[in-house]
């Protein structure tokens, strides 16, 4: 059985579980009413969860240029296989678009993003009160389609693993 490399594991999960805890964090943070201490360092870590996934999935685009996923099992039928590039495509393109909303979202609020609190990023747009609620919504929209696609991903997974029982699931884990 063909397994992903060893650096290609440790991206999947560790970016799977910066998300997971981006997201609940972005969801409690939320829920905060009024401006306090809690909801400020909550927003500022959720913020540094945002960047380290998009550098994240920055070095894991790379890896994967230079080392391919393995083949999908024979037996896995065309539609499937279909099914999990295109899902695999639009898991890509949201690990990078999340946190790219949510930054042109905090800088068109006037709120700079300072990762860590030590390493300002570059302020790419001015403030902007019209396209703040827009990038609001699409941040909140974008999240609300990775959740479903994660969810999508870990029952295709469990259907590989206890269903099917064609490994399939065994060739990410460590």
């Amino acid at each position: 059985m063909l397994r992903y490399t060893k650096t290609a594991m440790l991206l999947h999960w560790l970016i799977a579980l910066l998300i997971v805890c981006a997201f609940a964090l972005g969801l409690t943070m939320v829920d905060i009413h009024g401006f306090t201490p809690t909801k400020l360092h909550y927003y500022s870590w959720h913020k540094w969860l945002g960047c380290t996934v998009f550098g994240l999935a920055c070095v894991r685009l790379l890896w994967r240029l230079w080392h391919p996923a393995p083949p999908y099992p024979v037996a896995m039928g065309q539609l499937q296989q279909k099914a999990a590039t295109g899902l695999h495509g639009l898991m890509y393109f949201l690990i990078f678009a999340v946190p790219l909303s949510g930054y042109f979202y905090s800088l068109a609020a006037g709120v700079p993003v300072v990762y860590l609190g030590l390493f300002p990023l570059p302020v790419l747009i001015d403030p902007n009160p019209e396209w703040k609620p827009i990038l609001k919504q699409v941040h909140y929209a974008l999240n609300m389609i990775l959740a479903g696609g994660v969810g999508l991903h870990v029952l295709a997974a469990l259907k590989h693993q206890f269903i099917d029982r064609d490994n399939l699931f065994k060739r990410i884990l460590p």
